[in-house]
């Protein structure tokens, strides 16, 4: 039986302490092995603070006990040793014998001495690299969950503008002097067509050094409409930025005056962006790019600043004078235009000039006819990835569109895109031709196994424009007969076609309604026999959902809402999903999900969903995201009752989850469960085990995490267990090794996983992949002979603190 670590060290130091006192009480008593006895006692004298150290700390570090055993060892033949000195006479033949032995002793003991050091060296190198790790851990939880608190109010943060750049240095240093030197200036009004960089500009001022040192963490970045109530932007004494990025397009100067009322007894600064060039007391008008700034615009996008670039000069000027000097036309054809031949060139630059006369005089239409042609392209190319493009627009300008509600609406549109990386695939291809960018928020972006939820999708708003003018939905027949219908709700004014003609059927396999801050109205119905896809996005602080006609009703698949508002809302009339029968997804994002209920009102305070409630037997996935969950909630401990047939499960910065309800575990058909960025979540229920279906268990980014239920060994089916940035993780369950289909393993920035179980082993015939870290590779060097299938891919932490933006 191995002897622990502490006791070892408590045997050592009596050790050294009984030959310490053996040398010092012999040192007196014979004279003839003085000063061999004297150098051992030096030798002592050195040797024990350090061992005093290792009892201190060596249990702690959890160090290998055999440098502890030998020293030990070599101090109790010691004392024995000194023990015979005095039974050595003066004369006595083995005098040189002794006298040798006491040698050898001390030699023993400054070798000894010397490991020692080299292994307080070494512990102290261990410790230096694990505080390290553990301070740019903590570093990194601490500035996500501040910028967290931000994005519980909206996501209201400024995103990082393009690396390069041009014709934006001096608007900026303008924007500096009127908002951080002027005085008089609260509100400032800046205009430009769409397109032209106000939105690129505005990032850029608030990633301004100085601009961040003047407003510190107090910088908020919202898009469109945002109602009148600045409640949630309180601030107290210290200075505040505030920028509303594309303030409606019908902007006049009343309408700004809130921002004005609110900015007077505030110490708050505030940007305002808008295609309209509305009457405001201080405005700035942002000029178009000079033509050397549109041709280092241009040359990057295509890469032709190489100078040994096969495209004629004349060819490269003709294609971007038909970009009209606008910013995103210049980037999306560049883009398209890379590494194309000059054929290819001639082909682009023909069919701009093709372009009617009428269209080249305006604009603003213009520069729709030039990104069309990217459109047409792509779709000649593949279709699919076209329509794909034009349902990006089910979601207001602007903002992010998170991957995994597109994964969501895609997988029922379109039966070529039932998997999910099929329709990260179509995103790529719109990201290649600059019709929206792809930001992916994730540290590894090569992780391959499908996790998609920190993939969002940014379109700008000409671009959004583009998509809704491909649906042609402003002809009354298009409405009526189209398969996407995008209405925007500006107030409570409603389509005029919405309520003249609520009894005409539409063929809408796509409906998407988007209202703003101060929308109140009732739902009006309409006919929709065949809409699969319910995308909802609102502003307000309650919503109501509508009432579903019993064609939609058996037709439905996927539900998304998003509440783009600053606070979680409340959603009522939710008990009207009971007669959604054929619904497949549901996504909500900043919902209480307290206020959900399945049954219609009754005197109960709290929404109950009891067993008898009816339940949706068709539902087979549920995404909560950044919604509140409110633990004591009896909504949330039943709510999975209501969905018996779960397939998957995500739950994903719900910040208050605490703890998951058990019954959860009674989804027996649950193949997928991920929850992640849950930064107060304590523990797993340890019935986890009654999951045996399970395929995919993602426990990422708990940071209060400590350990996983023991149960998981009955997870056989399980292939990739990802618990990566769980930081307060020390250790996996002794049976791990039991989880008999696993594949893979993520435990990147575990940080204080001190070692692996034995059981880990029982895994040489399943498991093919490791992530880890540098700190966390080293656990596994001791058994990889074992483990001859693995591969272990380290990857280096990335001291970016954006994942959170």
């Amino acid at each position: 039986m191995s002897i622990p670590v502490a006791v070892v060290n408590v045997a050592l130091g009596v050790a050294c302490k009984e030959l310490y006192q053996r040398v010092k009480d012999v040192v007196h008593k014979s004279t003839q092995f003085k000063s061999s006895l004297r150098k051992i006692k030096l030798t002592l004298d050195l040797l024990y603070p350090l061992i005093k150290k290792m009892e201190d700390c060596n249990t702690e570090l959890g160090n290998p006990k055999t440098e502890l055993e030998i020293l030990e060892i070599v101090m109790q033949d010691g004392s024995r040793l000194v023990d015979k000195l005095l039974k050595v006479r003066k004369w006595n033949f083995f005098k040189a014998y002794y006298n040798s032995k006491l040698l050898a002793l001390d030699d023993s003991l400054r070798r000894l001495f010397n490991i020692l050091q080299a292994q307080q060296g070494r512990d102290m190198k261990v410790m230096l690299v694990e505080v390290k790790q553990m301070k740019a851990a903590v570093n990194r939880i601490e500035q996500g969950m501040k910028r967290l608190n931000q994005k519980e109010l909206g996501w209201a943060a400024a995103r990082k503008p393009p690396s390069f750049t041009v014709g934006l240095e001096a608007p900026l240093r303008e924007l500096k002097v009127k908002l951080l030197k002027d005085n008089d200036v609260s509100v400032l009004l800046l205009t430009a067509p769409g397109g032209c960089g106000k939105t690129t500009l505005a990032q850029m001022f608030c990633h301004d050094k100085e601009v961040q040192e003047r407003f510190k963490g107090n910088i908020f970045f919202v898009t469109g409409s945002i109602g009148s109530n600045f409640d949630w932007l309180q601030t107290g004494d210290n200075p505040a930025l505030l920028v509303v990025d594309d303030f409606g397009s019908d902007s006049s100067s009343e309408s700004l005056d809130e921002f004005y009322e609110f900015s007077e007894g505030s110490n708050c600064k505030i940007l305002v962006t808008s295609r309209s060039r509305c009457q405001g007391r201080y405005s700035l008008h942002l000029e178009p790019l000079t033509d050397d700034e549109a041709m280092a615009l241009f040359s990057r996008s295509a890469s032709l600043e190489d100078k040994c670039s096969h495209i004629p000069k004349k060819l490269v000027k003709e294609v971007l004078d038909h970009c009209k000097r606008f910013p995103i036309a210049i980037i999306s054809v560049g883009k398209s235009l890379f590494g194309k031949s000059i054929e290819t060139w001639k082909e682009k630059a023909k069919e701009f000039s093709e372009v009617s006369s009428i269209l080249r005089s305006q604009t603003g239409s213009a520069v729709y006819e030039y990104l069309k042609t990217s459109l047409d392209a792509l779709s000649k190319e593949k279709p699919i990835t076209k329509e794909c493009f034009i349902d990006l627009a089910s979601f207001p300008e602007g903002q992010r569109i998170p991957a995994a509600a597109l994964i969501d609406m895609w997988a029922e549109l379109y039966p070529e895109l039932d998997q999910d990386f099929m329709s990260v695939a179509n995103l790529d291809r719109i990201n290649e031709r600059s019709l929206a960018n792809i930001v992916v928020l994730s540290k590894d972006k090569k992780e391959g196994d499908g996790y998609y939820s920190e993939h969002f999708v940014i379109q700008h708003g000409l671009l959004r424009d583009l998509a809704i003018q491909q649906t042609g939905q402003d002809s009354q027949n298009q409405i009526e007969q189209g398969k996407r219908l995008i209405i925007d709700i500006c107030g409570n004014e409603l389509p005029k076609w919405w309520t003249e003609q609520i009894n005409k059927p539409k063929k809408t396999r796509l409906l998407s309604i988007s209202t703003d801050g101060v929308f109140s109205s009732s739902w009006h119905n309409m006919q929709l026999p065949k809409a699969e896809v319910l995308v909802l996005n609102f502003q307000t602080e309650n919503y109501e959902l509508p009432k579903f006609r019993e064609e939609l009703s058996n037709s439905l698949k996927v539900l998304v809402v998003t509440n783009f508002g600053f606070l979680p809302a409340e959603l009522s009339k939710s008990y009207r999903l009971h007669s959604l029968s054929s619904l497949k997804r549901i996504r909500l994002e900043r919902i209480s999900i307290s206020s959900i209920s399945l049954t219609k009102k009754t005197n109960r305070r709290i929404p109950y969903i009891s067993k008898n409630s009816l339940q949706l037997k068709s539902v087979e996935k549920i995404s909560l995201f950044m919604c509140k969950i409110d633990q004591a909630s009896e909504s949330f401990i039943q709510v999975f009752v209501a969905f018996p047939n779960l397939v998957e499960i995500n739950i994903d910065y719900c910040n208050d989850l605490v703890v998951l309800p058990a019954n959860l575990c009674d989804l027996v058909h649950l193949k997928k469960f991920s929850i992640t960025n849950c930064h107060k979540l304590l523990a797993m229920p340890e019935e986890i085990g009654k999951l045996v279906n399970l395929e995919v268990l993602r426990v990422r980014c708990c940071t209060e995490l400590v350990k996983l239920p023991d149960s998981i060994k009955k997870l056989q089916n399980v292939n990739i267990l990802d618990i990566s940035d769980c930081i307060s993780i020390k250790e996996l369950p002794e049976d791990v090794g039991q989880m008999s289909g696993l594949r893979k393993i993520n435990m990147r920035q575990c940080t204080r996983l001190q070692e692996l179980p034995p059981s880990i082993c029982d895994l040489e015939e399943t498991l093919e992949e490791v992530i880890c870290d540098e700190g966390t590779e080293r656990l596994w060097d001791p058994i990889l002979p074992r483990l001859k299938k693995v591969v272990i891919r380290v990857v280096k932490e990335e001291h970016n603190l954006d994942w959170l933006h």
